[in-house]
């Protein structure tokens, strides 16, 4: 019988200063890190031209490691509307790179991602980290946090039973 190639799954965690990205192997339910990090934009640059700085390094991303599925946290439900619009923005500039780089997209909210990472949808960020960390077997917490973020967020999908690879 022949293997069923490794899947490669992007994560990201939306944010217009940092969006947090993690690329995640998935071999016989074997899971590897690939890498991580952050896109950074500057606050004095424009909105328009940060969402475009997103989506330039997205698809650099998705080129250079052509994931089979691409992992994003959900809009979780804000107290300051003005963040929720600015990260609604980077989620749909995500979401439509995705789309034109023809990659599926799930979707996922914070409760679900930190239910499959650590067992408890309340947990928080030390421990989804130290979960992170430990489920990936790497040498040390990822950082920045948002890169964290989107492994956990990629490891979410890995393991989901709504979308199989």
């Amino acid at each position: 019988m022949k293997n069923k190639k490794a899947n490669i799954i992007l994560g990201i965690d939306p944010g217009l200063a940092d969006t947090g990205y993690g690329l995640i192997e998935k071999n016989n339910n074997q899971l590897t890190c690939l890498a991580y990090g952050s896109i950074k934009t500057k606050a004095k640059i424009e909105m328009a031209g940060r969402l475009e700085i997103i989506n330039k390094e997205l698809n650099k991303i998705i080129k250079k490691y052509q994931p089979d599925l691409i992992a994003v946290e959900e809009l979780f439900f804000c107290k300051n509307v003005k963040t929720a619009l600015i990260i609604g923005q980077a989620r749909g500039v995500i979401m439509l790179t995705a789309k034109q780089r023809k990659v599926p997209l799930a979707e996922y909210t914070p409760l679900q991602i930190k239910q499959a990472v650590s067992s408890y949808g309340r947990a928080g960020k030390q421990q989804v980290q130290a979960m992170v960390k430990l489920l990936l077997k790497l040498s040390q917490t990822p950082k920045p946090d948002d890169a964290a973020d989107a492994l956990a967020a990629a490891i979410c999908a890995a393991n989901s039973t709504n979308f199989k690879l």
